[in-house]
């Protein structure tokens, strides 16, 4: 199975351009996603059986209740924050960022991707407002950066040793299937439609772009993130640690 349930949206007040402020906030209805069907093949595992383990990293409510959360099994009935503190110290040194002046919808996508890949950091470039419904949670286990602008990015990668890699196909932009990623980077994306600002562009050390074959001009900004991601992580990781 590959999708979720019935989407419906509905609105505090009459939608209108101060919704941007907060005033009229979407407020999203929806069945379990994929991680959260529960039924005959309950996702996640019930009470823990037996004694309790004696080690901090456990929730006691978790243990007391059982856990459903989208979280790999090494990290069931686990404490939010000790699960974090295990995947900080196995972290790879790639961040992603994304432009956010549209309140672009693939965020969600792309936080849970970076999560899948034990990305540093996601940087939010633009407007801090931005839809977690995709995420499925997940930003709750991964470090988020909130930027204003471009240069507030360009400033955190030069202050951090970075390497800002855009993603675009732009003329002049080197295939991201022979280009050769930096291991300490930012991958930079742009919005769904418009793409990445000149200012992104600008700022960038290289332009990649993702080889396309068929009629479209581009390719959702989401999954172009996910293909990107794994490209660093073909060149960068030890797969041997994977789950």
């Amino acid at each position: 199975m590959c999708c979720g349930g019935t989407v419906t949206t509905t609105y505090r007040g009459t939608p209108s351009a101060s919704a941007e402020q907060g005033d009229n906030e979407a407020v999203i209805e929806q069945t379990p996603g994929p991680t959260e069907w529960v039924g005959a093949h309950e996702v996640g595992v019930g009470p823990w059986q037996g004694h309790w383990p004696d080690d901090d990293r456990y929730d006691p409510e978790l243990l007391e209740h059982g856990d459903r959360r989208n979280v790999v099994d090494p990290y069931r009935y686990w404490r939010r924050e000790a699960i974090v503190a295990d995947v900080d110290a196995r972290r790879f040194p790639f961040h992603v960022a994304i432009e956010n002046f549209q309140h672009d919808h693939n965020i969600g996508t792309v936080v849970r991707t970076a999560n899948a890949f034990a990305a540093a950091a996601v940087h939010i470039v633009g407007k801090r407002r931005w839809n977690r419904r995709g995420a499925m949670v997940t930003d709750r286990y991964q470090h988020l950066y909130h930027h204003a602008g471009i240069g507030e990015l360009a400033t955190f990668a030069t202050e951090h040793g970075l390497a800002v890699v855009a993603v675009d196909n732009t003329p002049g932009a080197q295939p991201v299937e022979t280009a050769e990623l930096p291991r300490e980077c930012v991958l930079l994306f742009g919005q769904e439609g418009p793409g990445l600002s000149p200012e992104a562009q600008d700022a960038a050390d290289l332009v990649v772009s993702i080889a396309q074959f068929g009629t479209t001009r581009s390719i959702n900004a989401g999954v172009a993130a996910g293909i990107v991601m794994h490209s660093w992580i073909r060149v960068h990781a030890d797969l041997s640690t994977s789950w």
